[in-house]
């Protein structure tokens, strides 16, 4: 008798036996007496360890690795050529590997010695110095030559997180470095502490302001960036959910078409059962027969019609709930994401108000010492503020650009001593020498208003003798 069996979505069935010179691999094929038939999976695994290396300086470290590993399912293109190599490759993971599966720790061991083997003979061709720094050339050389060997059989490495390097107990290279690093960066605090001192106070808590305005600026970012990263986890964990959910569900199409065809195929050996029945025992009533089996085969096809759609229901009901789930799920991740944004800016709104108040105290206290220190003389705080500020110089600069440009020009009148000898005359006209005396103060304020305005004095009092330059 034969049986038909089905790989999943992550296996591939081996078969050997009667009829096939060596391995046949498949997805789906029917099993005959005498062949044999292996699920083995095709997922990837990861493999974790600590490789102990030396340098060309015979100084040794240990290089964490996380390798993840699995065979090569995918060609690099479509060509014959491609296909076949990628059969090939899996043709090996199926004879070395995939029987080892039940043994882990054997598998485990076999990556580890080739990854160790590889690593260990780069790091004795450099120096520490130079796999320190150069650490991304040295992880890609371990990478390439790693991958060399596990082609042989049949693998492949999805990815390869090679960590950062670690002192062996005993020999503490690294962390002498690291604490001759945060020894320089000590000293030099202490110089820049120091230099900040003679500067002042306020400068020191303007600078402490500043600092806590940008402090409080990064953990804004730092969060809203948490709060993105947190949304985006939980996109990636909804799209895996679905896709399982998928999965899920064509499997049950699959099972289902499959459950059908068996039955089918089983309804066919029945009626030939009993068409031979019928053949056999001709005296009975070919009516009755006929009957009988078209009976029995509208039985079994409406129970198989009735299993399909009841799957199909059950399917349909299963993506519905998962789906409202998702949704659920997403508009949670979206609320959260929107609350922590909203915190963040808080925060810094909050940080932003403390640092400029820190300000002020500063300035604050820098007015009252220096009122003390004059002995709480307050005019001379306000002059001592004034010409640090540069006010006088201020004052005086725009002082002397409002009398910039100006030409002051002076006139001088001569109205005589109006005879000195005649002080008995004058005593008699007192009151007439006082009209003369405002007539001749006219000419020279008509003139000088003339001069500063342009206006003439009307023509009923007088007129102003005309210059050469005049055009009237």
């Amino acid at each position: 008798m034969a049986s038909f069996h089905v790989a999943d979505a992550s296996e591939y069935l081996a078969i050997t036996g009667w009829g096939i010179d060596d391995v046949k691999l498949a997805k789906k094929a029917w099993v005959f007496v005498g062949q044999q038939c292996k699920k083995f999976s095709i997922s990837p695994e990861n493999y974790e360890f600590e490789v102990h290396a030396m340098s060309a300086e015979k100084l040794p470290f240990i290089l964490p690795a996380v390798f993840t590993i699995g065979p090569k399912i995918t060609a690099a293109s479509g060509e014959e050529e491609d296909m076949k190599e990628l059969e090939a490759q899996l043709l090996l993971y199926a004879k070395l590997i995939a029987p080892l599966h039940s043994s882990t720790s054997h598998v485990h061991e076999l990556v580890k010695g080739i990854i160790e083997g590889e690593t260990r003979v780069l790091a004795a061709e450099l120096t520490m110095e130079e796999i320190f720094k150069g650490t991304k050339s040295f992880k890609q050389k371990v990478f390439t030559q790693v991958q060399l060997e596990l082609k042989q059989f049949g693998l492949v490495i999805y990815n390869a997180n090679v960590k950062q390097l670690v002192d062996v107990p005993g020999h503490e290279y690294f962390s002498y470095l690291g604490q001759k690093t945060q020894q320089d960066a000590a000293n030099q605090a202490r110089v820049d502490v120091a230099e900040a001192r003679m500067k002042g106070e306020v400068g020191a808590k303007e600078r402490d302001g500043l600092t806590r305005q940008n402090a409080a600026k990064v953990d804004a970012e730092t969060k809203v960036m948490s709060v993105r990263q947190q949304g985006q986890g939980l996109k990636e964990e909804l799209a895996m959910k679905k896709a399982g959910w998928d999965k899920q569900a064509k499997v049950a199409e699959v099972e289902a078409a499959k459950a059908v065809a068996i039955r089918e195929a089983e309804l066919q050996m029945e009626v030939e059962r009993k068409n031979a029945m019928r053949q056999t025992e001709k005296l009975k009533a070919e009516q009755l027969s006929k009957a009988t089996v078209q009976y029995d085969t509208q039985v079994q096809e409406s129970n198989a019609l009735l299993y399909s759609r009841q799957k199909a229901a059950e399917a349909a009901l299963f993506e519905q709930t998962k789906v409202a789930e998702a949704r659920k799920a997403q508009a949670d991740a979206k609320f959260f994401e929107e609350k922590m944004a909203e915190d963040a800016k808080l925060y810094a709104k909050q940080q932003e108000a403390e640092a400029l108040a820190l300000v002020g105290k500063a300035k604050t206290e820098y007015v009252a010492s220096m009122l003390q220190a004059l002995g709480g003389n307050y005019h001379a705080l306000r002059d001592y503020l004034m010409i640090d500020g540069g006010m006088y110089a201020d004052m005086a600069r725009i002082n002397a650009g409002a009398v910039s440009g100006m030409q002051p020009k002076i006139s001088i009148w001569s109205n005589g001593d109006g005879g000195a000898g005649a002080g008995g005359e004058a005593a008699a006209g007192g009151g007439l020498q006082q009209m003369a005396g405002l007539y001749k103060m006219l000419p020279p304020l008509l003139t000088t208003v003339h001069e500063q305005t342009g206006m003439l004095p009307p023509g009923w009092m007088g007129t102003l003798p005309v210059e050469d330059g005049d055009a009237s």
